[in-house]
C-alpha cells in the first residue's frame, strides 16, 4: 500500500463541511466545502418557464448548470461555459432529476446553479451533492438525496476520494459515482481512465460505500437546519 500524498487512508474522505441557506434571494442554496474544493449552489423554482414551448406538461423541467469561476485554478478559467462543463451540467441535471418529483410541477423550470470557487480535483461529485442539498433546503419535495463521490485507482492502490495529487499519478482512474439514498440506486457514473474488470466492480463498491459516508454528512447538515421534532 502506498501512503497517499495528503496522508489520508484509502478508504477516507476529504474533510467536507456544509452549510445551508447562505443565499438569501435563493429559494434554496448550500455553501460546501470539501477539501480544497469551494462550491456555492443555488435553486430558484419552481417558476414559469420561458419561452413556452420549453414547458413540459407533465413535469418540471431542470436546468442544472455547473460552471467553474475564472479563478477557481491556477491558469485562469475562461468565464465561457466549455464542453466539459456543458456535459457535466447536463448528466448531472439527470441525476438530480432523479431525486426531484418533478412532476407535482408540470409547465416550470427548476433553475439550479452550481459555481466552483475553488478547484482541486473531484468538482463534479461536490457541485452535485451541494446541488441535492440546495434542492432539499429550497424544500423541494424529493424522494431523496444524490450524493456523489469519485472511486478510482492512485498509485496501483483502489481509493476513495481522489483529490489532484492521485489524479496526477501515472496509473490514475477516477470513476464519479452518484448515488441516490436511502433507495441506494446509482444515478450517475462516469470513468476516466481504464481498469480491469475484477478492480471495476471493487471500484463501484468502494464508491457507493464512499457516497454513503457523504449521504450521512447531508442528513446531518439538514437536521442541524431542520430539526425533527418529537
Amino acid at each position: 500500500m502506498t501512503k497517499r500524498a495528503n496522508n489520508r487512508k484509502n478508504e477516507e474522505l476529504r474533510d467536507i463541511k456544509i452549510t445551508l441557506g447562505v443565499v438569501e434571494s435563493a429559494d434554496g442554496s448550500c455553501y460546501l466545502e470539501w477539501g480544497k474544493n469551494i462550491i456555492l449552489a443555488t435553486v430558484h423554482g419552481p417558476r414559469q418557464i420561458f419561452p413556452k414551448h420549453l414547458a413540459n406538461s407533465e413535469k418540471a423541467v431542470i436546468d442544472y448548470k455547473y460552471r467553474m469561476a475564472p479563478f477557481s485554478v491556477t491558469d485562469r478559467k475562461s468565464p465561457v461555459p466549455g464542453k466539459r462543463d456543458k456535459e457535466i451540467s447536463l448528466v448531472s441535471g439527470y441525476a438530480l432529476e432523479s431525486a426531484i418529483q418533478t412532476e407535482k410541477f408540470p409547465n416550470t423550470v427548476i433553475d439550479i446553479d452550481a459555481v466552483v470557487l475553488s478547484a482541486d480535483a473531484g468538482t463534479r461529485s461536490a457541485a452535485l451533492t451541494a446541488a441535492s442539498l440546495a434542492c432539499a433546503d429550497a424544500g423541494l419535495p424529493m424522494k431523496g438525496l444524490v450524493s456523489v463521490v469519485a472511486a478510482g485507482r492512485a498509485n496501483g492502490d483502489l481509493v476513495w476520494d481522489l483529490d489532484k495529487a492521485d489524479e496526477d499519478t501515472e496509473d490514475a482512474v477516477d470513476t464519479a459515482i452518484g448515488v441516490l439514498f436511502p433507495q441506494k440506486e446509482i444515478v450517475l457514473l462516469q470513468m476516466d481512465g481504464f481498469i480491469n474488470q475484477k478492480d471495476w466492480k471493487k471500484v463501484i463498491s468502494m464508491g457507493i460505500d464512499a457516497a454513503e459516508e457523504v449521504y450521512k454528512l447531508q442528513k446531518k447538515a439538514l437536521l442541524e437546519k431542520y430539526p425533527v421534532n418529537g
